[in-house]
């Protein structure tokens, strides 16, 4: 193994650019902001004290940038997850004891182990089930979600955290009268100035300005007093090093939990990590890696008192809108959210909450994707009716269920196409030795006495029913006027079993018609199937050519080449070689 792919940290670290160190350090000062309040809320979610939020938020997105192959994914404690942990631990254990604790601890363990295991065995490849519709419509959803969840603390009304979006909105809609002005004043203000910073003074760290400007304001003119929402005390103390307690009977208790959670928080965080991934072309990201690296982040934690780890939504967007370039930003943010457990506590008391949600809220609305749809209108309805189911499915009935809702989409479509292929009649165009379709070519010329027929997809069990059936279809409607069958083998890739067996049975069929038929431009592998089968000896060295032209000539002077067995596998031994 290459020891760069397994620590991309040498990979990135060693090329380094100066220029992007800027970028770096003020992304990781403002998601490391970020990361105190929701940290807090987090652990809350789960049902664990407020300081274990905090450590996660630390130790995990430490070990991500030494593992990790996306530059801006902000690894920590997300919402989902958090509720799946309190949802699993809590059959075991009551909310909030000892053992509860230990228990979401023993989890975020055994969640690591599984993911490490799956990136090993390169079992990253289930990312390939996530198409580009479904990363589109789960992206546009979840922004909607986290950002509509902030209306809370923009409005400053009192609105329980959900994630289906019709429950927000009716919410909120219910609590419009208790909105707090002045709260919605700094939040509405925050807004405008990240906006503003945004397009007319790029370089300067919009977010970390108006987290400066809002604590300063609120402090001076004591806003607090007068109802504005802050963070307020934050718990204090570094993460000690201990062994999680392994109790078997637990374990396999926990077994299930862990094997969900491996695999949504890992889908959680590839999907955010191709989403930022699209915008930048100097890095690719390694869906087996990045398992290894979300693993090995919830591993470590759990040795300092973690919880289930994965690639943050929000902060990854404010990670890339601030221009983090590499994961030194994800460090820095661990560091600050360390350097805050241990000295800056004070620093952040005053900051509201309007504030961060108005970073978070401009940051997710901007993935929010309007081109991805009017282009998939023009050219892919197919792919728009999956993009949008799994965009109603993930806002209006949860993440999780979106993500599976889209790859069972995505591959019920994959497996209709695998059955009805294209295919094809051909027609010469005139004056040329050249065939095409003749449903997007009008005027070429077809022989009645000739079915050209093109098959463009690998031939196989799943397909070979619709491919005998088209066949037939068309030799149908061309009547007692059909003579000869030419399949054009250009587009055949490959045969299977069932495609021999489908092929025997056609040839029957036709010479039972008194009608030949014919094959032109086998490849390689088809070429190997036929003859290892022993197929060829039904269809006849003499019926094989290498251009639809060559077979269209042969049947027009009825020839009967004395030498095309000879040049058919003199054909195959330099085609092959």
């Amino acid at each position: 193994m290459n020891i760069k792919s397994f620590f991309p940290i040498i990979d990135w670290a060693s090329n380094y650019n100066k220029a992007w160190l800027k970028g770096d350090i003020s992304a990781g000062l403002t998601v490391g902001i970020m990361l105190i309040p929701q940290g807090i809320a987090y652990a809350m979610i789960a049902g664990l004290p407020p300081i274990y939020g905090l450590y996660t938020a630390m130790i995990p997105q430490l070990v991500y940038a030494i593992f990790g192959t996306s530059r801006q994914l902000a690894v920590g404690p997300v919402a989902m997850d958090s509720l799946i942990v309190a949802a699993g631990v809590a059959t075991l254990a009551d909310i909030g004891t000892e053992n509860f604790i230990a228990f979401a601890i023993l989890l975020a363990f055994m969640m690591g182990v599984f993911q490490v295991l799956f990136g090993l065995f390169k079992l990253g490849f289930l990312v390939n089930f996530l198409s580009k519709p479904v990363i589109s419509g789960f992206t546009s959803a979840a922004s909607l979600i986290i950002g509509l969840n902030q209306l809370k603390h923009l409005l400053g009304i009192n609105l329980a955290r959900n994630s289906k979006l019709q429950n927000i909105t009716v919410e909120a809609v219910k609590h419009i009268d208790e909105i707090h002005w002045l709260t919605f004043a700094i939040g509405v203000s925050a807004i405008v100035i990240i906006v503003l910073f945004k397009k007319y003074f790029k370089k300067i760290p919009a977010a970390l300005v108006v987290v400066i400007l809002s604590i300063l304001v609120v402090k001076l003119l004591h806003l607090d007093q007068y109802g504005v929402k802050i963070v307020g005390d934050i718990p204090k103390g570094l993460p000690d090093f201990r062994i999680p307690h392994f109790d078997k009977a637990i374990m396999i208790k926990l077994l299930p939990i862990a094997l969900t959670l491996s695999f949504i928080a890992f889908l959680e965080a590839i999907s955010v990590a191709k989403a930022i991934e699209i915008k930048h072309d100097d890095y690719k990201v390694v869906p087996s890696q990045e398992l290894i690296a979300i693993g090995m982040g919830n591993i470590v934690g759990s040795f300092f008192q973690t919880y289930a780890a994965t690639g943050g939504f929000s902060r990854t967007a404010v990670n890339d809108q601030a221009e983090a370039k590499t994961p030194l930003a994800a460090i820095v943010a661990a560091f600050v959210v360390g350097l805050t457990l241990l000295f800056l506590t004070p620093a952040f008391y005053y900051l509201p909450k309007a504030v961060l949600a108005a970073i978070i809220m401009v940051a997710v609305f901007g993935l929010l994707d309007f081109n991805i749809p009017k282009q998939l209108l023009k050219y892919a309805k197919r792919d728009l009716v999956i993009l949008n189911v799994t965009l109603l499915a993930t806002a209006m009935i949860g993440i999780k269920v979106g993500i599976l809702v889209g790859v069972v989409l995505s591959l019920g479509m994959l497996i209709y196409k695998s059955t009805k292929p294209h295919i094809a009649i051909l027609g010469q165009v005139p004056e040329t030795h050249f065939y095409r379709n003749r449903k997007r070519f009008k005027d070429v010329i077809i022989n009645d006495e000739v079915l050209i027929v093109r098959f463009d997809a690998q031939l196989h069990f799943a397909n070979t029913t619709y491919f005998k059936d088209k066949l037939q279809e068309f030799a149908d409607y061309k009547g007692e006027k059909l003579k000869v069958v030419i399949i054009d083998g250009e587009s055949l890739n490959n045969l299977d079993s069932s495609a021999v067996y489908a092929l025997d049975e056609l040839l029957d069929y036709f010479h039972a018609k008194n009608i030949e038929v014919v094959f032109t431009g086998l490849k390689g592998p088809v070429r190997d199937v036929i003859n290892k089968s022993g197929l060829i000896a039904k269809i006849g060295y003499d019926r094989c050519f290498m251009s639809i032209q060559e077979a269209v000539d042969c049947y027009n002077t009825s020839c009967k080449n004395s030498n095309a067995e000879h040049k058919f596998q003199d054909f195959i031994k330099q085609a092959d070689s």
